[in-house]
């Protein structure tokens, strides 16, 4: 493939940017924080923080700052014309009925279903599909603003007990409570302080099993690191107090714990995990002996194990133990290290297996989107499921014994669509459709591969209008994760669905660090080669550059999270490279980042400044410490929530204000901070509406679209 000299990009970057200067009058007066003096030390080298009182969002100062980024984003947003147009059709677009996969217990079916704009799905139940179903759970009535949402559910063997976990204006804590699915009636039962944890019913409906932290002190809500997760047992009808406690582990602070009842009731499944590391544990507890004690069936911690089920000692997993991109194995509960492959690992990824009418229904991912195998116990191929194209199938859930099944496919132009599937027939049926005001076939999806920085063939979605002229003008939008093995595969939002009609192209880039092929891949964008994956972003924007798709001054790129983290660093990489950037909710901070909430799981991937040599690698890219005073970064509009118990605010405060007083260019360094949200989990449609609309408003000023709407 050829390459291009970074000249030809500069050229390109510095006319984008002399064109913005032209076309942007807006003076910024950035609000000026409190600075300190604050120096830290690092193995020999001194780490200026002047704006460490930012991680403090409560103070008083902080508030005020707080206040007045707000309202300098907020004037500069009310300015844009589009405004209201965008919000208008995001609004329009997203007023679609949508559907949760269903799933059956103790006779019933569940499923969530979300009119079109309302804050939170409702879940409902019924005895049949389709047939009549009455509404459950509606959390959009247990708070005034919509920001309570359902964080998970368990029903009963018996189906007549629903233990269901709220979460409250996006944050990572839940609280379990139990209602009587027949009346639709609490009971008293109330288990707080959950983080990191589902619940699972016992099979006689006694009680559940769930993990928690101890209450927090005051103040404390933030540092998780100060606590220990513990496996706990709920006996129904009793206070939380009185709980029986199962496992801990005060030699490991850093393990969670997650428990899961085997279908038959017989036993307890604990898979430990050490932060976000994909290598983990398998404990397990025999529930029909009175004082048995839980098992270390496999205390290794030497790869990923995932519990499929179980037929007399052998257990079940599929595993990436000596295989990176996944198989199924049985291992022997007696003889753990008697490992036997039930699916050989194939070119393929093994996202997930399911097991349900005595067959393995595998999801892989072939290039980042799904294909789906069936194999029989013995391992033997038994088919696929057919799907409609270049999407995403999820679901599939259910017991050994079932007849049906249910999945959803979905891709980048078209809404989720729901499935039966029948397991004796293997013919898939629709069971719910979303309608969308979007018009999908005049829309296309493909996949193109191009070369990293050090010559790896890295995959990119690309999402536009048909019959789209390669000019060099397009507004496009680029996205990207790259981390902790999570796989980034098509998927339908409203959001993007605006951005398409707007006329702009959408490209998602499968970044190392994912899962999309499996450990190695994860692994190649992981601590001292976390560099790989900021490479490869900046290699697709420089391929949708070379390739006519776009050119700097039309090229936006957008992430959350880790995502965040990723567009800070392309930001302050390659400031000449990009049109606009949208980093949201980011981990900005690489030498701070594990002293705040879960931060500190995050170590596998990112691994810590408390390292020499991880502290080299993590202070040569970190977004926050590369900012450079003088440069012309592009227009910046950063997004978070004043109180994310994910990850920390004081991240995107920081990096906004340090950059801010750096910018030497025209554009607007912008920070959108809401009060009432956390990260993202249960956030309020409304609440996603507004910010969409903010970040697109943004992009139209400063990519200077012109909307068809």
């Amino acid at each position: 493939m050829k390459r291009f000299s970074p000249s030809f990009f500069l050229a390109a970057s510095f006319a984008g940017l002399q064109a913005l200067a032209a076309a942007e009058g807006d003076h910024f007066a950035y609000p000026q924080p409190t600075k300190s003096g604050q120096v830290d030390g690092y193995f020999g080298t001194k780490v200026f923080d002047p704006y460490r009182d930012l991680e403090n969002a409560d103070s008083g100062p902080t508030k005020k700052w707080i206040e007045a980024e707000n309202k300098l984003t907020f004037d500069y947003l009310a300015g844009t014309p589009e405004r209201k147009r965008i919000n208008d059709k995001l609004t329009a677009l997203w007023n679609y009925e949508k559907h949760t996969v269903p799933f059956r217990d103790g006779g019933r079916y569940f499923f969530s279903k979300n009119t079109g704009l309302q804050n939170q799905g409702v879940l409902y139940t019924g005895p049949s599909l389709p047939g009549e179903v009455k509404p459950l759970l509606d959390p959009n009535t247990l708070s005034k603003d919509g920001t309570v949402a359902l964080s998970g559910v368990d029903v009963t063997a018996d189906g007549r007990l629903l233990a269901y976990g709220l979460a409250d204006a996006g944050s990572d804590w839940q609280e379990w409570k139990v209602r009587d699915i027949e009346t639709g009636k609490d009971l008293t039962d109330d288990v707080k302080w959950v983080k990191f944890s589902a619940a699972s019913w016992k099979h006689d409906g006694s009680g559940f099993f769930y993990s928690r932290y101890d209450a927090p002190a005051s103040g404390d809500q933030l540092k998780l690191a100060n606590y220990f997760h513990k496996l706990y047992f709920h006996k129904l009808g009793t206070p939380q107090s009185k709980d029986e406690l199962i496992y801990e582990r005060r030699d490991h602070k850093d393990w969670n714990f997650s428990a899961e009842v085997t279908e038959d009731g017989r036993i307890l499944v604990i898979t430990v995990s050490q932060g976000t590391d994909p290598k983990n544990q398998i404990f397990y507890e025999d529930l029909q002996s009175p004082n048995s004690k839980v098992v270390e069936l496999l205390n290794k911690q030497d790869a990923s194990y995932k519990f499929i089920g179980y037929e007399g000692n052998a257990f079940w997993f599929s595993t990436d133990l000596n295989a990176p991109r996944g198989r199924i194995v049985a291992i022997d509960a007696v003889k753990p290290d008697r490992i036997t492959t039930v699916v050989p690992e194939a070119a393929d990824k093994l996202e997930s297996v399911d097991l349900v009418g005595d067959r393995f229904i595998a999801s892989y991912l072939k290039d980042a989107h799904s294909v789906v195998r069936l194999f029989e116990l013995s391992g033997k191929q038994a088919g696929e499921i057919p799907l409609p194209g270049l999407g995403t199938a999820s679901g599939f859930t259910g017991k050994r014994k079932d007849t049906e099944t249910f999945y959803s496919y979905v891709s980048f132009t078209e809404p989720p669509t729901v499935y039966r599937y029948d397991v004796k027939t293997s013919q898939s049926a629709v069971l719910f459709r979303s309608k969308v005001d979007f018009k999908s076939d005049e829309f296309t999806s493909e996949q193109v591969f191009y070369q990293s920085k050090d010559g790896t063939n890295v995959p990119m979605f690309l999402t536009y209008r048909k019959g789209l002229e390669k000019n060099g003008n397009n507004p496009t939008l680029l996205y990207g994760y790259g981390g902790f093995d999570i796989s980034i595969t098509p998927s339908f939002s409203p959001a993007i669905a605006a951005w398409l009609q707007m006329g702009g192209v959408y490209a998602v880039a499968n970044l190392r660090g994912g899962g999309e092929y499996g450990e190695e891949w994860h692994l190649a964008g992981t601590k001292l080669r976390k560099q790989n994956v900021f490479d490869d972003f900046i290699a697709a924007g420089e391929w949708l550059i070379a390739n006519k798709y776009t050119s700097t001054p039309k090229l936006a790129i957008s992430g959350r999270s880790n995502g965040g983290l990723l567009v800070g660093a392309a930001l302050t990489q390659r400031p000449d490279l990009w049109g606009a950037t949208l980093p949201a909710v980011g981990v900005l901070d690489m030498l701070r980042f594990q002293k705040f909430t879960i931060g500190w799981a995050w170590t596998s991937d990112y691994g810590s400044s408390e390292v020499a040599d991880e502290f080299a690698a993590l202070y040569k890219y970190s977004p926050l410490h590369n900012i450079k005073s003088g440069t012309r970064y592009p227009p910046t509009l950063i997004t978070t929530a004043d109180h994310d118990d994910r990850v920390f605010p004081g991240h995107s405060f920081k990096f906004a204000a340090a950059l801010q007083a750096a910018q030497a260019g025209p554009a607007p360094i912008l920070i959108r901070i809401e009060t009432r949200a956390g990260h993202g989990a249960g956030k309020p449609t409304s609440k996603v509406i507004e910010e969409v609309t903010d970040q697109w408003a943004f992009l139209v000023k400063n990519l200077q679209m012109q909307t068809p709407f």
